[in-house]
């Protein structure tokens, strides 16, 4: 069943990444195109994200045990859309003056959380590969335990950013307490057994 599906899941994934490429090259992002670049890519990185974690929630309900070989690669996109993120912020925004970046990040609280979450998304990414699973032993598995702390802090970066109207941050929220609350009770009950 994956093989197959592996090609359409990259396909589907990459979709959001050429969409706005075509935006950008019809001149299709309102007055201030570097902000909406960066708030579709900050959006579709907490996508993502959450797809990511609810990989085994939906294998273990559901019993579709093949969908766990797809974690890595949805995985990956969340680093994707996240390095988008990041570089359309220092680029579009602060122009890559490098002093300017590091301001914002020492004055701007809801910055540094969210340089800290893809600092977090970064380390995942890079050891996502079989040799990195393998090297670490035992401890990739705690190491990639730090989704769940990337995930709270884009939640907090998000909520920080939106100020009034908090809507969509509550309901990526939600779906996160969901997905985390999940594990809560497997951990739970697995201690209990």
């Amino acid at each position: 069943m994956v093989k197959p599906i592996k090609p359409v899941i990259f396909l589907l994934s990459i979709i959001p990444f050429f969409y706005l490429l075509l935006r950008i090259l019809q001149n299709d992002l309102g007055p201030d195109p570097a902000q909406v670049l960066s708030i579709e890519t900050g959006e579709w990185t907490l996508r993502f994200l959450l797809l990511t974690l609810a990989i085994t929630p939906l294998r273990q309900t559901l019993g579709l045990i093949e969908i766990a070989r797809l974690r890595r690669m949805i995985g990956l996109f969340t680093f994707f859309y996240a390095t988008i993120h990041l570089v359309s912020w220092m680029a579009f925004i602060l122009g890559f003056r490098w002093f300017a970046i590091a301001e914002e990040l020492v004055e701007r609280p809801y910055i540094t959380i969210g340089s800290v979450a893809y600092i977090i998304l970064f380390l995942l990414g890079v050891t996502s590969t079989n040799s990195m699973v393998r090297r670490l032993g035992r401890n990739w598995k705690r190491l990639h335990k730090l989704i769940y702390l990337a995930s709270v802090l884009a939640i907090i970066h998000l909520l920080w950013i939106l100020r009034t109207d908090i809507t969509e941050a509550v309901v990526y929220g939600a779906l996160l307490l969901i997905l985390l609350g999940y594990r809560l009770l497997g951990e739970l009950k697995s201690k209990l057994a």
